[in-house]
């Protein structure tokens, strides 16, 4: 599976999107001319170009994207090639209005947006299957292209009815045509919901009251596959053309609500790619980054990934957009290189002066080269351009946070004890501690191999199956430790509760039997008390646990709930296992993660840093980033060069605001701060 090398060849890349359709053809020397100076290796092309493309059904209109590719292998620009499916043009939708998606409730929606196609639409398929053939017979022998971009940001669901008849097909595959089955999944026994032919299922539109909660995990578990089966269509044929160059596809990031499974799409995949956007308003946004980085390398398998899509300074989507201060695009991009990126770019290379996003930032912005924005461009590219010695490079974990795709939708389903629990959030506070140690994390599906990992911290599993159970219990029993949070084994795949106590397959694992839940009143604190972490408080949940085998660390002090266990620690096997029963206030997760860390003997390699300080070891260099605007004074042991600068450091750095060093041990030792 060919992958970054192509595109890499022995540095890291650097660019952005390139829509030059948008441009006199005059422009066009400009800009490549402005990508040399700014150190631009690659830029991806026709992301939203499907009109251009393809004017009326079946015309071809290349000729402009000849000279655009020509032009760029001329000035040693590389192309990251889109295929522009992910847009239909007008027409398609004027002549087969099939094709547009229909909403949950039922309206079939307008053109005059993005993302508007139908994944199920056999027209549609058929349509792009074209566009994508006829792009790689004639691109597939240009010396510019190194990498293929299939489609953008898969994200669309469609309820209409084509959707509905692929739901059925999927759900006759998925239950081996066994009706009795699907009703015995979808408890449909409940609110007389039995089936008795397959014709009379739908998706789960908007509907009265409660919809079947297992009909709506399906029906996400469908959306992400015939999503799925678009990109493959695409990458089928760009393989079979281009067996040599690397395929990828955009996410959308990593928020509320995901609509595709990354997992499933980045195993078919050759290069993952991330679309990440960080609010530079917010102080602790470098831990969202980290989370999210971390995941591409570990859906990567360990291997490099590219950081597709961030701003050079403003976006345009959120009510208020402030700019990026000095150094914030600088020391962000290197936090994804930190974290295994091997490509930085940006949306876009030129700010646009029309549409939707025309005060969306660029590379190139509205004042010109001649700016704040484009000088930091041009200062990136040539820092990129001198850590070469990552490139293809990334650092082993020890510890792995679990998360699951599909127990993250079934937990933010309605009718819950609280629908205030945030699978998000709660991965966030647990991997927070570990970003402030320095730790590099795997993000790793529930039935991974979890062998190779000192400590597993679980923050939510709300749905578990069978198999990942047993790859968690056994993995304590043989020594690991595990970390779980609360709201963890309740249901199985089918979202039907487990009986015999919660959580009924960890109960031996975590030595104690949750007898109920208490979601606590909005604004409501819960005191705590524990010898081990000292007093403090908690919020959102309780549950009320019987310890079996299982030893108390933290229990409630006072109402109700006074002495119930809310942090347990249990021996299985030669394994440990801790449980928490709450949700704790941050500070106090901090010990307790720091805790579980120190007794699965993982060393940190960073003591105690200032806020906002971030340390990441790659390649044998180390990171350090300064994520806020005020100056930090670093401890550190040894002697340190600054391969971006040269300088050098000894005892202690002072780091400026929004500053960043990435340093090599004098004399080849490594060293550790303090």
């Amino acid at each position: 599976m060919p992958g970054l090398a192509k595109l890499t060849r022995g540095r890291l890349a650097y660019g952005g999107d390139y829509n030059p359709e948008q441009w006199p053809e005059e422009v066009w020397a400009e800009d490549v001319a402005l990508m040399r100076e700014a150190g631009v290796t690659v830029v991806t092309v026709g992301v939203f170009a499907w009109s251009w493309l393809e004017p009326s059904p079946g015309a071809r209109e290349f000729g402009w994207l000849d000279r655009v590719l020509d032009l760029l292998h001329e000035g040693g620009v590389a192309v990251n090639l889109a295929t522009p499916t992910a847009t239909p043009p007008p027409w398609m939708a004027h002549r087969h209005p099939e094709t547009v998606q229909v909403a949950q409730d039922g309206r079939r929606m307008a053109v005059g947006s993005r993302n508007h196609f139908c994944p199920s639409s056999p027209t549609y398929r058929r349509y792009a299957e074209a566009i994508v053939r006829d792009l790689a017979d004639r691109y597939a022998d240009h010396p510019a292209l190194r990498m293929w971009h299939a489609n953008n940001e898969y994200c669309e669901t469609c309820h209409c009815d084509v959707s509905a008849q692929h739901f059925r097909r999927w759900l006759r595959t998925r239950y081996a045509d066994d009706l009795d089955a699907l009703n015995a999944a979808w408890t449909t026994a409940f609110w007389s919901q039995r089936y008795g032919d397959w014709d009379e299922i739908g998706t789960p539109r908007d509907t009265t009251y409660l919809r079947n909660p297992t009909q709506q995990l399906d029906f996400r578990r469908f959306s992400s596959d015939a999503l799925l089966e678009c990109f493959t269509l695409e990458r089928d044929l760009l393989r079979r053309r281009t067996p040599d160059v690397p395929i990828t596809t955009n996410f959308p990031g990593l928020a509320t609500w995901v609509p595709v499974d990354y997992r499933r799409f980045a195993a078919e995949e050759d290069v993952v790619s991330l679309d990440w956007y960080p609010d530079p308003g917010d102080e602790n946004a470098h831990v969202s980054s980290g989370l999210a980085f971390d995941l591409m390398r570990s859906l990567a398998g360990g291997r490099p990934w590219a950081l597709m899509e961030q701003a050079a300074a403003a976006i345009n989507w959120r009510g208020r957009n402030p700019t990026k201060p000095g150094g914030l695009t600088r020391v962000q991009s290197l936090q994804a290189v930190a974290r295994g990126a091997d490509v930085v770019c940006f949306f876009q290379w030129r700010a646009s002066t029309g549409g939707a996003e025309k005060f969306h930032s660029g590379m190139v912005p509205h004042s010109g080269p001649d700016s704040r924005i484009f000088t930091e461009i041009r200062d990136l590219g040539a820092d990129l351009a001198r850590l070469s010695e990552v490139v293809g490079r990334t650092e082993r974990a020890r510890v792995a946070c679990v998360l699951s795709w599909e127990s993250w939708w079934a937990a933010s389903q309605e009718a819950h004890p609280s629908n205030d629990l945030d699978v998000l959030d709660q991965l966030h506070r647990y991997y927070e501690p570990l970003n402030r140690l320095g730790l590099t994390v795997d993000v790793v599906a529930p039935d991974a191999d979890l062998t190779a990992y000192a400590l597993v911290v679980v923050p939510n599993l709300y749905l578990v199956r069978d198999d990942e159970a047993r790859a968690i219990v056994d993995y304590t029993r043989s020594g690991g430790h595990v970390v779980l949070g609360f709201f963890s084994g309740i249901v199985d795949e089918f979202d039907r509760v487990r009986t015999g106590g919660y959580p009924a397959p960890f109960l031996d694992l975590l030595g104690l039997r949750v007898e109920e839940f208490c979601p606590q009143p909005e604004g409501t604190r819960v005191r705590c008390a524990s010898a081990e972490f000292g007093d403090f408080s908690s919020d959102l949940w309780v549950d009320r646990t019987r310890p079996t085998t299982a030893e108390p660390v933290a229990a409630v002090r006072g109402g109700e709930l006074d002495g119930v266990p809310v942090i347990l620690r249990n021996r299985h096997g030669t394994g440990l296992a801790w449980y928490v029963g709450t949700r704790p206030d941050q500070e106090t997760l901090r010990r307790l993660v720091a805790a579980a860390c120190a007794r699965a003997g993982v060393d940190a390699p960073a003591g105690p840093l200032p806020p906002g300080v971030e340390v990441v070891r790659r390649a044998g260099l180390l990171f350090l980033l300064n994520h806020r605007d005020r100056p930090a004074e670093i401890t550190v042991a040894g002697s340190w060069r600054d391969v971006l600068t040269g300088a050098g450091f000894d005892d202690r750095i002072s780091l400026p605001g929004h500053g960043a060093l990435v340093l090599r041990p004098n004399r080849g030792r490594n060293r550790h701060l303090r």
